[in-house]
């Protein structure tokens, strides 16, 4: 049997890995500055981490939801002080993706509703319900596009007040900073706007803060620098640093249904005991403020060029677009400088590195990025 063909792979078999450096098959040793798509939180392989799995696997690694499992409430306790949402309830699973499944279906039980609204550029996942509002024709399967989705223009708060005054829409779903399409930030004008106008409709209002939450944007949430709460938080990505696993928070409106939501695996006990770490060790480290000081050096100190047109984000969510197609700059960065990055579309890298990640390493890309140009 042979793999399903469908990623575009990079001629690099990596190893083994340690903050944010990673060796591969060949001995060659990179920096790490997109980590995995957004997963790497707190660096490869942290000690405090390994440990906690560790420990976790010699102790118990698994039993279903139908048991009490204290470090799930653990981590709803630690995340809700984090985050300043304490107040809120937590629904743990698997991923991304499946948190934005469950938080597009409890819109609709919530509201009776039907009709979500999306933002051109964006993209929540690719199971069912989340592919349907992301804006991505080449991943919508005839079988995804029969749900109700419309999809509005980013930072137009009256194209989706116009959406909303029909009155079928269960929710709206935005990433707290568009990732794939682009590093897009929402204005904070427009996310005060969009909660005051879901509020109105009675809509809820989703924060898809799977690839720019956990710190990354400099803020535990991307949302919270526009001081807004919105009904129901996803997450996914960094939350365990690699290991699986996903989550929802919902706010204290919604009230729990037996049966109603359920997996498998969610929540489980090496899940948790990754999770529990990860959040440690973000307190421990202050990886927020570590992602908001060295995002703000390193945007500063990327050279002027003609070939560069803007450099925009947050934290450490950066996209540099260039006027050209990137493809070639990240092979010679991966290639010839030994430099994990990403890309969002043909002309922007993007840049997702470890929460961890030094202002040296910055200068590393930097130096590395100003000679290729």
């Amino acid at each position: 049997m042979e793999l399903f063909d469908v990623y575009s792979l990079f001629d690099v078999t990596p190893v083994k890995a340690s903050g944010c450096t990673v060796w591969d098959s060949e001995g060659n040793k990179y920096l790490d500055l997109y980590g995995g798509h957004a997963v790497i939180s707190v660096g490869h392989c942290h000690p405090k981490y390994v440990e906690a799995l560790t420990q976790q696997a010699k102790k118990i690694g698994f039993y279903s939801n139908s048991v009490h499992n204290p470090l799930q409430e653990e981590l709803a306790r630690k995340l809700g002080e984090v985050s300043g949402y304490g107040d809120y309830s937590l629904f743990l699973d698997n991923s991304g993706a499946e948190s934005n499944e469950n938080a597009l279906k409890m819109a609709s039980f919530h509201t009776g509703k039907d009709r979500i609204i999306a933002f051109r550029k964006s993209f929540h996942g690719r199971t069912s319900g989340a592919v349907a509002v992301t804006d991505n024709p080449a991943i919508v399967s005839p079988f995804n596009a029969v749900h109700k989705v419309t999809f509005c223009n980013l930072d137009d708060a009256a194209g989706v007040e116009a959406e909303l005054a029909k009155g079928d829409v269960a929710g709206v779903i935005i990433e707290g900073i568009q990732g794939c399409g682009g590093i897009n930030i929402p204005s904070d004008t427009f996310m005060k706007e969009l909660r005051e106008l879901c509020t109105r409709h009675g809509a809820v209002l989703i924060l898809d803060e799977v690839q720019s939450g956990y710190g990354r944007s400099g803020r535990f949430f991307a949302h919270q620098w526009a001081g807004i709460r919105p009904d129901i938080i996803t997450m996914g990505k960094g939350i365990a640093n690699g290991f699986p696993c996903g989550a929802i928070m919902l706010s204290p409106e919604f009230k729990a249904v037996k049966g109603r939501l359920g997996t498998t695996f969610g929540g489980n006990y090496l899940a948790m005991a990754a999770a529990n770490a990860v959040l440690d060790i973000i307190v421990e480290e202050k990886l927020v403020q570590n992602a908001l000081e060295t995002g703000e050096y390193l945007s500063s100190i990327i050279p002027a060029s003609t070939l560069i047109k803007e450099v925009r984000g947050r934290g450490l969510m950066l996209g540099i677009e260039f006027n050209c197609n990137v493809a070639p700059i990240r092979s010679a960065l991966l290639y010839e400088k030994h430099i994990f990055t990403g890309v969002a579309g043909k002309n922007i890298i993007r840049l997702l590195a470890p929460l961890c990640t030094s202002k040296e390493d910055a200068c590393t890309f930097v130096n590395a990025l100003q000679e290729l140009i």
